[in-house]
């Protein structure tokens, strides 16, 4: 959408909204499928079309991500717009390959899965993106339920559950293609991403050939706790599971969405990595945890805690030593487990 048709859509939603009745016209219920989410988009009332342009903007920003993308590194990494099945949708997401590889050359795969409440793939990951592909790896990024820039239904949440299923169905899809090694599968996930690489490898044990966890949560319990109330009510409202519903009130389902109540199951070799004054996932409350629970069931894992890296939290996407070390970890990781 052009700025300034975007202004006038704005101008006028509001406008809408200033005379529209007290009792807001409802959309009609789904003719079938009743898990699916949509935006009527003849409604008339002003909450319905405000949605509808906030979705259209979401995608005229994905759509210049992605053009910036292949203006940036178009001679070296194809980057390929997919969508996958995924239960019974499809989600969508990207392949990068080099520019050049025959199709019959089977190589490595890693499935990189981001983080944040509706985030989804953006300039910050190009560096690490285009890095493993020159290093010979195939890459998967999955734009997993609740990320933003490809409409209403994808938007809703299910934290631990839709997302975590997505990723796996990414895996399952870029396993079949025949440029992949099935048998060569890792994962790598920050944040939100962490949290979902830990769920994936506790839920499919003998998948992946070798896992990295940044900065995860492992314990949506404990997250619950500590953030303001207006997010915790938006957290429990958006995801099914919650059904809206505090941990109080709903136990069970944060549970079975934290990470270090099933670290027995852990088979893939795991690097973890975090930094000391990181405010959204304190080291006390996840990866201490996470680390002390490895280390006491004897995993295979490695481990590096950075002294109060710039960023806490989003240290790996700074200019810094502190990501550059942290990608130097990955990409020694990755080979030492799925080279040949």
């Amino acid at each position: 959408m052009k700025p300034h048709v975007f202004r006038i859509a704005v101008a006028a939603a509001i406008g809408l909204a200033a005379v529209a009745p007290v009792t807001a016209q409802k959309a009609p219920p789904p003719k079938e499928g009743a898990l699916t989410s949509y935006i009527n988009l003849d409604a008339t009332d002003a909450e319905s079309k405000l949605e509808v342009i906030q979705h259209e903007v979401f995608a005229e920003q994905q759509q210049s991500v992605r053009l910036e993308f292949m203006l940036k590194h178009g001679a070296t990494t194809n980057m390929e717009f997919v969508q996958y099945p995924s239960g019974h949708e499809l989600v969508p997401g990207y392949v990068f390959t080099p520019v050049g590889m025959p199709e019959t050359e089977r190589r490595p795969a890693v499935i990189l899965v981001h983080g944040g409440f509706h985030e989804r793939f953006n300039v910050e990951w190009f560096p690490l993106i285009v890095n493993l592909v020159k290093r010979g790896y195939v890459v998967v990024f999955p734009e997993y339920h609740g990320s933003r820039g490809y409409g209403a239904n994808l938007y809703r949440n299910d934290y631990g559950v839709s997302d975590t299923a997505d990723v796996l169905a990414a895996a399952d899809y870029i396993a079949r293609k025949p440029f992949v090694d099935p048998n060569r599968l890792g994962i790598v996930g920050e944040s939100r991403g962490g949290m979902v690489t830990l769920l994936a490898i506790e839920q499919q044990p003998t998948r992946f050939k070798a896992a990295v966890d940044v900065v995860g949560l492992t314990d949506f319990v404990a997250y619950m706790a500590y953030k303001p109330d207006y997010r915790r009510k938006e957290v429990a409202k958006e995801s099914s599971s919650f059904g809206g519903k505090l941990p109080n009130e709903n136990l069970a389902a944060y549970m079975a969405v934290s990470p270090i109540n099933a670290v027995d199951k852990i088979q893939s070799p795991l690097l973890v990595m975090a930094s000391t004054g990181d405010e959204i996932a304190p080291i006390s409350l996840h990866t201490g945890r996470l680390l002390d629970a490895l280390k006491a069931r004897g995993k295979l894992f490695d481990a590096k805690i950075y002294d109060n890296a710039p960023g806490g939290h989003i240290f790996m996407h700074g200019d810094q030593p502190e990501r550059d070390d942290a990608y130097a970890r990955i990409y020694a990781w990755l080979d030492k487990y799925m080279r040949p």
